[in-house]
């Protein structure tokens, strides 16, 4: 038997495909795509080109954006506690999850019987998240891949993570009097653990499991390793929440995909009309 989980992100959409033989339960394959700004289309031609997708069952989680799905949805805490019964089975000591996605930063605690009990959630300000970061390396032209290749600076550069705009100031200041990419790269990754640090001060952070897009950036891995002592980046971190729906959809009852027309609720507007 085979699923498909789906994660709508605020800037990809995530894709897990898995396979249960008698008591294993294996992944096929993961994709996750950019769908810059146009998650309606991005979703639809995903689907279309799923071979045998109207015979495999289809759970999808996201945030707002799942309102308009007219297929099997679930939240993401749902999601989130789906995956955590399948990988922290043997590993109780795990109570503190930080999801660090592209738009949102928010902290899942959970009780002894691994279901969450309190959601902790970060301010509004864009500066700290996944997709400010992005924004901030591409403005130094600097990819991903590069990113990866950088010294993780003992030095880093001091940015401001009280507001997006002191922030992005703060970076073009450093560079244009000439301080190495690389410090400034570490700066905004130090930023983004602070942020983490902030939320988990109410909450025991001994051991503390990492998941969502940004559990990619080694800077910032680094920089919260040394705020806590036991911190775990499973393999399925960058799809976590699409890997917990793909394991729901294995277990209850789902909505067939029956077509692109019918992806989406068809609503009227909310808004009056003057005539």
């Amino acid at each position: 038997m085979e699923s498909l989980g789906v994660c709508l992100g605020a800037s990809t959409l995530t894709l897990v495909r898995l396979r249960r033989d008698d008591s294993t339960t294996e992944i096929v394959s993961v994709d996750v795509i950019t769908h810059e700004g146009n998650p309606r289309q991005t979703l639809v031609d995903t689907l279309e080109n799923i071979p045998n997708i109207k015979e495999i069952p289809l759970a999808v989680t996201g945030r707002k954006f799942i309102n308009f799905i007219d297929l099997t949805t679930i939240s993401e805490p749902e999601a989130v506690e789906e995956a955590v019964g399948h990988l922290l089975a043997d590993k109780p000591q795990y109570k503190v999850i930080v999801s660090a996605g592209g738009e949102t930063f928010l902290v899942y605690h959970l009780d002894e019987e691994g279901k969450i009990q309190g959601i902790q959630t970060g301010n509004k300000c864009a500066s700290g998240t996944g997709e400010f970061f992005l924004q901030q390396i591409g403005r130094m032209n600097v990819t991903l891949d590069e990113v990866a290749t950088f010294e993780i600076s003992e030095n880093p550069h001091k940015v401001s993570g009280r507001c997006s705009v002191f922030c992005k100031s703060d970076c073009t200041h450093a560079l244009n009097k000439g301080v190495p990419k690389d410090q400034v790269v570490s700066g905004l990754a130090k930023m983004m653990a602070g942020k983490i640090i902030e939320l988990l001060k109410k909450l025991p952070k001994k051991s503390v499991m990492l998941i969502g897009g940004s559990s990619q950036n080694q800077s910032m891995a680094h920089f919260l390793h040394q705020d806590i002592d036991d911190l775990f980046i499973p393999e399925e971190a960058p799809y976590f929440e699409a890997f917990g729906a793909a394991l729901w959809a294995l277990d209850n009852p789902t909505k067939s995909y029956s077509g692109a027309q019918n992806v989406f609720k068809q609503k009227s507007s909310a808004f009056g009309y003057l005539n």
